[in-house]
C-alpha cells in the first residue's frame, strides 16, 4: 500500500489556489474608478441667481437648492463665490408643465378623479468662465420631471414634484457641465 505525503498535496494545493487566484484577478476588472471627467484648469463652480420666467413662485429656489445638492454630491467641482470661481452656471427657467397621469374611477361609473399627476420643468442653462467672451458650454437645453400624487392637499404634493422634477433638471444640469468637455 502507497503513503501519500499530506505535505506535498497541501503545497500542491496552495500554488493552484494561487495560481487561480492570479489567473482570475488579472482576468477580471476589479474596481473599476473613472474619477472627474471635468477640465483639469477647472476645479471651482458658482452658481448665478437662476432666472424664472415661469410663472410658478417658488421655482427659482427650488433649482437653486437642487442644483447645488447635486454638484456637491457629483464631487467633481467645489461650490464657491462668483469671486472665487474658475467658472459660473448662468440657469433661465423657461417653463413648467403639469399634466394627469392615472385616474381613479369613482363611485359613480362617468365620475373619474385623478389619482396622479406629472409636473415637468424646462430650462436652459450655459457654462461661462470670467473674463472670456465664448462660453465654456454653450447654451442648451435641459429638462427634468417627476410624478407626484396628493391625498389631501394640491399643494403640498404639487410642492414635493417639484422639487423632485428640480432634482432630475439638476441631474441633467451638473451631467452636461462635468461632462460635456
Amino acid at each position: 500500500m502507497k503513503h501519500t505525503d499530506f505535505r506535498s498535496v497541501r503545497t500542491l494545493l496552495a500554488s493552484l489556489v494561487f495560481a487561480f487566484g492570479c489567473v482570475f484577478f488579472a482576468s477580471s476588472c476589479g474596481y473599476y474608478h473613472m474619477g472627474s471627467m471635468m477640465h483639469p484648469q477647472i476645479k471651482t463652480i458658482a452658481i448665478s441667481t437662476i432666472r424664472n420666467d415661469t410663472r410658478e413662485p417658488l421655482l427659482t429656489e427650488l433649482a437653486r437648492t437642487q442644483i447645488a445638492a447635486r454638484f456637491q454630491s457629483d464631487n467633481s467641482l467645489k461650490l464657491v463665490s462668483k469671486e472665487e470661481a474658475d467658472c459660473i452656471l448662468y440657469v433661465r427657467l423657461v417653463s413648467v408643465s403639469n399634466s394627469m397621469r392615472r385616474y381613479n374611477p369613482g363611485y359613480v361609473d362617468e365620475e373619474y378623479r385623478p389619482a396622479e399627476f406629472r409636473v415637468g420643468l424646462s430650462a436652459e442653462m450655459e457654462v461661462l468662465i470670467p473674463g472670456r467672451s465664448e462660453p465654456l458650454i454653450p447654451k442648451r437645453t435641459v429638462s427634468g420631471s417627476a410624478n407626484y400624487q396628493y391625498n389631501v392637499d394640491p399643494q403640498v404634493g404639487r410642492y414635493y414634484g417639484l422639487r423632485q422634477a428640480c432634482y432630475d433638471l439638476a441631474g441633467e444640469v451638473v451631467e452636461y457641465t462635468t461632462e460635456a468637455w
